[in-house]
This record gives C-alpha cells, structure tokens and sequence, in this order.
C-alpha cells in the first residue's frame, strides 16, 4: 500500500499528526465499501495485499504533485479533520501565513493540518507515474508535541529509542493501526468508524512500551532499522477516552 504526505514547506504538519493522519487513511481505505464489501471495485487488489506480508510504503508530495495524486484510487484523511477530508476528491489544507505558523508552536489549535491519502494496492512496479517520481527516503517532519486526541477510540504507540523517520513512522503507525481494525471488537470498531477514525499517536516511555497490548507490530527491519524490530503498539477502548499509556 503506498501512502502519500502533503508537505507544505510554509506550513510544515507536525512528525505526531503526520503519523495520526497516515494510520487514519490506510484504516479508512480498508473500511470503505469498495474494499470491503464483496464484489467492491477494489475488493479483489485489497484482499491479495492483505494475503501477502503487509507493506506500506510513505511517500510525499507537495502542490501540483500532490494534486496530480488525488486522481488515483485511493482514500485520503486529514488531522485535524476537515469535513469531507477522507472523501477522494477532498481538497488539500490551506497554507498558513507566517504569523499563524510561529504561534503552531505554542497554541495546539493553530497546528498546520497534515494530510495522507491511502492508496489502493498494487505491484510496487511498475507505479502510476504520479506516484513513482515522488521521493520516499528522508521524509521527516518537525515536532510539535504530543497528539490533540486525547479521547480517540485507539492509541498507537511508537516505541522508544528507536530514531525513525517520520515517513517510517507513518508507515508503523498505519501497520498498527490496521492490525487494531482487524483485531478489534465490532462495537469497537463502530465507534472508531464513526470518528472518523481519528488515532491519537503517543511516543511511548520503557514502562509504558513493555506492557500488554493487544497489537504489537515487528518490522522486517529492509529499511532503517537493523533488521526485525518491533516498533509500534495499539490498543482501544469500548466505552469512550482513550486507550491506557
């Protein structure tokens, strides 16, 4: 599954809410109807990947490059949400101004958005030519502080020490996030559906890391990480707040 990042270089999202938005899109994709449902346009393609070694590739794009992938079959999702942000034909977010952008730092609310699009699976050669010339190593974004989602259905944990890129995290936070929608109890997976399914991703302490969660992903450890590493967790809850850090 390839997942493409908007980057506006005036208003860069934050290295939290890239992650947040890229296991939102890749969960919303699995969910709509045209995967999910039987005989569903991209039922067939969806069930092959998911038969295979999950894959999920992060690539990024900015302006034209990122208006030219719009047109691909796919889901995208923002964070914050926009209304109709995980339609297809959602539009991007709107650049700030510098003003707007100095106080991102400080005021939560004034966060730039990040935004992800989810695209249908298929060979990784050869590429829709919109997605293959779009850069995939050394995606990073900055930091801005911790998830402002603090009563999302699930929580993605990403485990400490472990230095990843923000395209590398995106990409183990979408892992964990898919395992929690195929894992998870149905009421529960109503509830995340329901909103939007908004993620709150944690960068996780040692304690917080070696306790039981009931998904825990391993990498094969290709790229970056020295081979097979764990690196993300999830978990849920089923009556409202978020899932125990």
């Amino acid at each position: 599954m390839q997942l493409v990042v908007f980057r506006d270089r005036a208003a860069e999202a934050g290295h939290i809410e890239v992650c947040e938005a890229a296991a939102a899109a890749a969960v919303a994709l699995l969910a709509d109807d045209r995967a999910a449902q039987p005989g569903g346009e991209w039922a067939r393609a969806v069930a092959q990947w998911r038969g295979l070694a999950i894959r999920k590739v992060v690539r990024r794009a900015d302006g034209k490059r990122w208006a030219d992938v719009q047109e691909l079959p796919g889901v995208t999702a923002a964070i914050p949400p926009v209304p109709g942000e995980q339609d297809s034909t959602a539009p991007q977010p709107e650049p700030r101004d510098p003003a707007e952008r100095d106080r991102a730092e400080g005021d939560q609310s004034a966060r730039p958005a990040a935004a992800v699009r989810a695209f249908v699976p298929a060979p990784v050669s050869p590429l829709p030519k919109a997605l293959a010339k779009l850069q995939v190593g050394e995606t990073n974004f900055p930091a801005r502080g911790p998830s402002t989602a603090p009563d999302a259905v699930v929580t993605v944990g990403i485990r400490p020490g472990l230095g990843m890129t923000t395209g590398k995290a995106a990409a183990q936070c979408a892992h964990a996030a898919q395992r929690a929608w195929e894992t998870m109890p149905e009421a529960a997976r109503r509830r995340w559906q329901e909103a939007g399914f908004r993620t709150r991703v944690v960068d996780l302490d040692a304690a917080a890391w070696e306790r039981e969660w009931p998904v825990r992903i391993t990498d094969a450890g290709f790229t970056e990480l020295d081979g097979p590493t764990q690196t993300t967790v999830a978990g849920w809850t089923l009556d409202g707040g978020s899932a125990p850090v």
